[in-house]
């Protein structure tokens, strides 16, 4: 774990200690809200995935997120069961061949996504913020490019400007691309900005486009 205090940081939050408040108040009474309303269509999920019959429903995957502390995303599981059965973390492409044919559709939709609602209600994220990594590649973005360690001062999200505008991260070029655009985020950003941000997401998801 890293400790917010130990680090020296050359850039300033573009949020103030009211404005992270209201930021987390904003989260846990949506996540709720969207809990409550999305039930519905969990369980339709639910029961496509569990009709494969081929593994489980959900997909737990260790990254690492606010303060460097590890915690375990949440996603309606999209790839075969058998991926990544050597142990050799991989990246994921967005037309990637080890998807199974619900989980194209769910992840074509971002709808594999939705159980990140529980992470963002325990406070592991938030819903705007930088996508958290696997410390696997982590410490090879690192070697890099150091400055990743200031996206550990703030909560992981599930969408953000790097997430809309950067596409699928697949490559090293694209993962220093993204620390960059969260690193700006991080200097620039404001409950205004939040709101774009959420605003651009659904309208990119209402249209169908890809991101």
């Amino acid at each position: 774990m890293i400790e917010e205090a130990s680090l020296e940081v050359p850039i300033t939050d573009g949020m103030n200690s009211a404005e992270r408040a209201t930021k987390r108040v904003f989260d846990v009474v949506v996540a709720c809200l969207g809990i409550v309303v999305l039930s519905p269509l969990f369980f339709v999920i639910y029961i496509l995935l569990h009709g494969q019959g081929d593994g489980p429903v959900l997909f737990r995957q260790e990254r690492i997120g606010y303060g460097g502390r590890a915690f375990r995303i949440l996603k309606f599981r999209t790839m075969a069961v058998d991926t990544e059965e050597d142990g050799e973390p991989r990246l994921t492409r967005q037309d990637d061949g080890g998807q199974t044919r619900i989980g194209r559709f769910l992840r074509e939709r971002h709808l594999d996504e939705l159980p990140q609602l529980f992470n963002v209600l325990r406070g592991e994220m938030s819903f705007v913020g930088p996508r958290p990594e696997r410390k696997f590649f982590i410490d090879k973005i690192m070697e890099q490019n150091a400055d990743y360690r200031y996206i550990f001062l703030m909560r992981p999200g599930t969408t953000s400007m790097a997430t809309l505008y950067n596409g699928y991260t697949d490559t090293m070029e694209k993962m220093l691309i993204r620390l960059q655009m969260d690193l700006e985020y991080y200097q620039r950003r404001s409950l205004w900005t939040d709101l774009k941000i959420l605003f651009t997401t659904a309208k990119f998801l209402v249209a169908g486009k890809r991101f």
